[in-house]
């Protein structure tokens, strides 16, 4: 963080957890860009909130600009890109200071936050933004099986190697939800996966669970990407290790890596490290993951972070191969708007690391209804029905916990 940056103390004697979630509920009750998220394998809850709001352009990955992204499928003039400044953070540490670098707060954020911090059982979230076009409008399974027929028969005909087609899922919220509840549910339900909870006035709110990494800078300037495609449900009793997974996934997930092979060759950077694939677990569900890793300083790429993003998103893994066709036909075929689904999110030189996760298993929330969505990758060998149980497989990561609410 900036050295220019001054500490409130004392905080109020809280545990950690309710400390962030308190200045979370803070920020969304005086209609501040607010976000709480966890990184993967790690405990502590982290949260931000911007007093100077978001802005639609993000700064190099490298630095010096802590602050965090929020960044659509596709830009649109109803799905800009959101980067929210560190104006005030809290690491999630306990005996941790909290960082803030702004005086432009409204006046009664300090004192709100105290009132919640020492009641925060008895101050539920029930009101938080949402976007100004309501939900997205779903699709039926007859009509999805149909657009998959479309893209195979396109794939077969030789048009292009791979698209993922995505649909919608809305149910109704039960009145007494308390979302930061179902955060918690998250952190506690998928260890190795990045949770976060995104709410930005005039953009909407979103919560996820998303086990694929974009783009990570490491304190010691290393940059990571992973290829992460293929997906088949765990089934009881079996361990990561007894997958056995058909050539469709195999190849799909093969697509990925390459592409993203393609890109360091753009770059003209011959020196990574690539292991995988190997079977991963994320929540309910295996995929092949292979993991590819550089030390910028030592390859001679000091940006090799912000140039990858550019090269990487939307990655084939969200859009298909090629990509200049597979984004056409998505947007020949998908009737909804993708918005901020499988777009990227997450802190930008927060504590001197960067670590960008593709927005995948998350759920938009309306004002009584929630929004899930989810894609499949489609190959020239896909299934209509098998591809639609993928998607049904996917949204239940995060709505499963709203499931009450379909009753």
């Amino acid at each position: 963080m900036p050295d220019d940056s001054t500490s409130v103390s004392p905080l109020p004697e809280a545990l950690p957890i309710d400390i962030a979630h308190s200045l979370f509920l803070a920020g969304v009750e005086t209609d501040l860009p607010s976000v709480l998220w966890r990184l993967p394998n790690q405990t502590e809850v982290q949260v931000l909130v911007a007093t100077s709001g978001s802005q639609t352009s993000l700064p190099p990955l490298e630095g010096p600009v802590p602050g965090f992204a929020f960044c659509p499928f596709e830009v649109s003039e109803m799905a800009l890109n959101q980067f929210l400044p560190a104006d005030i953070y809290y690491c999630g540490k306990a005996d941790a200071q909290l960082q803030v670098n702004t005086t432009a707060l409204p006046e009664r954020f300090w004192p709100l936050f105290q009132e919640i911090a020492q009641k925060r059982q008895l101050h539920p979230l029930t009101d938080w933004p949402v976007h100004p076009d309501g939900q997205t409008s779903q699709i039926a399974r007859e009509a999805f099986e149909e657009t998959v027929t479309t893209a195979v028969n396109a794939m077969q005909a030789g048009c292009l190697e791979k698209v993922v087609l995505s649909r919608t899922k809305t149910l109704p919220l039960a009145k007494e939800v308390d979302i930061l509840q179902q955060f918690t549910q998250l952190t506690q339900l998928y260890p190795t996966a990045f949770i976060s909870l995104v709410a930005i006035p005039g953009v909407g709110t979103w919560l996820g669970a998303t086990p694929e990494l974009l783009v990570q800078i490491d304190k010691h300037k290393v940059f990571r990407t992973v290829a992460l495609a293929g997906t088949q449900p765990l089934t009881d009793g079996l361990t990561p290790a007894d997958a056995i997974w058909r050539q469709k996934e195999i190849e799909e997930q093969a697509l990925v890596q390459r592409y993203i092979v393609s890109c360091f060759r753009h770059l003209r950077l011959r020196e990574y490290v690539e292991m995988g694939p190997r079977t991963i677990l994320a929540g309910n569900l295996l995929h092949l993951r292979t993991d590819f890793s550089a030390a910028m300083d030592e390859v001679g790429f000091p940006k090799l972070g912000t140039q990858m993003l550019q090269l990487l998103h939307p990655t084939s893994a969200v859009g298909g191969m090629p990509r200049a066709a597979a984004l056409k036909m998505i947007s020949q075929l998908e009737p909804h708007q993708r918005r901020y689904y499988s777009g990227y999110l997450g802190p930008v030189q927060i504590e001197g690391e960067t670590n960008l996760f593709v927005n995948l298993r998350c759920v938009e929330l309306g004002q009584d209804t929630v929004t899930a969505y989810a894609g499949a990758g489609m190959t020239p060998d896909s299934n209509p029905a098998k591809e639609w149980l993928e998607t049904e497989l996917k949204m239940q990561t995060v709505l499963r916990l709203f499931q009450d609410s379909d009753s």
